[in-house]
C-alpha cells in the first residue's frame, strides 16, 4: 500500500473522521436534502430532558460509570467480575483475562432479537437482549468454550475460538427452536476469524495466541501510565480489522464499519464514505477497565464518538428528532448497508454530540466531568431501550437485517 492509501485508512479508522462524516451528513440533513429522513432540532429538548430523567434515576449522585460491557455483568446485581478478579491475584493477568472476557462479549453483543433469552445457571435468572447475552458469553468463556487448555478454561486462544462452531455457541447460548438468535452463524464465524487471526497476525497480540495479549499491546503504547482514547482505538481496529465480513473495500483493505453515503462529503480517496465502528468503539469503552487493572489510564475519552447502534438511534427517532420521509422506513426490512441505515446511524452519531451539552448543562458539568461515554450509560442508551420498550415491546423503530456483527 502507498504512502496516500495508508493515510486515507488511518483517517477512516479515527473517530476524527467518525465525527466529521457524521456531522456532514447531520447537516445535510437540516437543509432537508437527505431522501429518507428529516431533522427536527426542536425536538431534542426532549430527548435531553428523558435522557436526564433516566440518567438520574439511575445515577442520583451523578456517579455515573463509563459505557462498558463491564456494566452489563453485574445485571440482578451479583458482582460477577469483582468475584472473577479476587481470583486472579497477578494484575497483568487480570487485565488479560478481562480482555479475553470483554473482546468476546463485545463481539458477541449484536442484537440477540425479541425472542432471545438466557436462564443464568445456579441463580436462574432470566436475562434477555444485551445483558442476557453478557451473561452467556461470560458463562461460556467460564466453561472454557473459547479456550483450548482445559486447566485454563478462562481464556479466549486461537485454537479455542477456531474450533467454535454455531452448533456449539447455540448449545452455550442455550439456543433452540423456541428460543431463537438472531445472527447466531455470524456470531461463531466472528470469533473462528478471530482465532485465525491471533495466528496470522501474532504481533497485535503480543505474540501470545491469546486475545488478552492484546492487553499487553496497548500497555505497551502507554506512555507514563496514559494511553489515548484515539490511539486505543486504532490499536483496536487494527488488530480486529482482520475479521470482519466483507463489506467496503478500498484500497485493497477491507474497511470494516464503514459505508458509502451520498451526503458524506470529503476529498479525495475517503470521499463519500461514512466511518461509525460503533463495535470497534463500545470495544475501546470496555477496555478502559481492563486496562486501569494494569495500571494505564486511557485519556481523552471524549476523543471517542457516540455509538451508532439502535438504542441511541431510537432515542432519536421516538422523540422526534430524526423523522421519516416515506412509509418505507418503518415498513420495510433494510439492509445494513443500504443508505438508510447508513443515514440514520451517521445522524445518531451527531445528535448524540449535541444532545451530551444539553444534558450537561442540567447537570452543570463540564465534558471533563461527564464525557459522552457517560452520558451514553446514563444515558441516552437507557432511555432509548425505555422508549422502546413502551412503544414496541423492546423492538428497534427501524428493522435492519443482522448478520450478528454489527448491531
Amino acid at each position: 500500500m502507498d504512502s496516500a492509501s495508508a493515510a486515507a485508512v488511518a483517517y477512516l479508522r479515527s473517530p476524527a473522521a467518525v465525527r466529521e462524516r457524521c456531522r456532514t451528513v447531520l447537516e445535510a440533513g437540516l437543509r432537508g436534502e437527505l431522501e429518507h429522513f428529516s431533522v427536527d432540532l426542536s425536538r431534542l429538548q426532549a430527548a435531553v430532558d428523558l435522557t436526564w430523567q433516566v440518567t438520574l434515576s439511575s445515577y442520583p449522585d451523578l456517579d455515573v460509570p463509563f459505557h462498558s460491557r463491564i456494566n452489563h455483568f453485574g445485571v440482578g446485581g451479583i458482582q460477577r467480575v469483582q468475584r472473577l478478579e479476587a481470583g486472579l491475584p497477578d494484575s497483568r493477568e487480570r487485565a488479560r483475562t478481562l480482555t479475553d472476557l470483554v473482546v468476546t462479549s463485545v463481539l458477541l453483543d449484536a442484537g440477540a432479537g425479541p425472542d432471545w433469552r438466557y436462564v443464568e445457571p445456579v441463580t436462574g435468572l432470566v436475562v434477555q437482549r444485551s445483558e442476557g447475552l453478557a451473561l452467556a458469553s461470560y458463562h461460556a468463556l467460564g466453561a472454557g468454550s473459547f479456550s483450548s487448555d482445559p486447566k485454563r478454561p478462562w481464556q479466549a486462544d486461537a485454537q479455542g475460538l477456531k474450533a467454535l462452531t454455531a452448533e456449539r455457541l447455540g448449545l452455550a447460548f442455550q439456543v433452540r427452536a423456541d428460543n431463537p438468535l438472531v445472527g447466531l452463524d455470524g456470531r461463531a464465524a466472528l470469533l473462528a476469524r478471530l482465532g485465525d487471526t491471533l495466528l496470522e497476525r501474532p504481533e497485535s497480540f503480543a505474540h501470545s495466541g491469546r486475545v488478552g495479549g492484546l492487553c499487553d499491546v496497548l500497555v505497551a503504547r502507554a506512555h507514563g501510565g496514559r494511553l489515548s482514547a484515539e490511539t486505543l482505538l486504532g490499536v483496536v481496529l487494527d488488530a480486529l480489522g482482520p475479521i470482519w465480513p466483507a463489506r467496503t473495500q478500498r484500497f485493497g483493505v477491507d474497511l470494516g464499519d464503514v459505508w458509502p453515503h451520498h451526503a458524506a462529503g470529503g476529498q479525495g480517496p475517503t470521499s463519500g464514505l461514512v466511518p461509525l465502528h460503533k463495535l470497534s468503539q463500545w470495544l475501546s469503552y470496555s477496555l478502559m477497565h481492563p486496562l486501569g487493572v494494569a495500571g494505564v489510564v486511557v485519556s481523552d475519552a471524549d476523543g471517542l464518538t457516540g455509538l451508532a447502534e439502535y438504542r441511541n438511534g431510537g432515542l432519536f427517532y421516538d422523540t422526534g428528532v430524526i423523522q421519516p420521509k416515506h412509509p418505507g422506513v418503518a415498513g420495510e426490512v433494510h439492509l445494513p448497508g443500504s443508505e438508510l441505515v447508513v443515514e440514520w446511524r451517521a445522524l445518531t452519531v451527531a445528535l448524540l454530540d449535541r444532545l451530551a451539552v444539553g444534558v450537561r448543562a442540567r447537570a452543570g458539568l463540564d465534558a471533563e466531568r461527564l464525557p459522552l461515554g457517560k452520558v451514553l450509560e446514563g444515558g441516552t442508551w437507557a432511555a432509548g431501550r425505555r422508549l422502546a420498550a413502551e412503544r414496541r415491546q423492546g423492538a428497534p423503530p427501524i428493522r435492519v437485517q443482522s448478520d450478528g456483527t454489527l448491531f
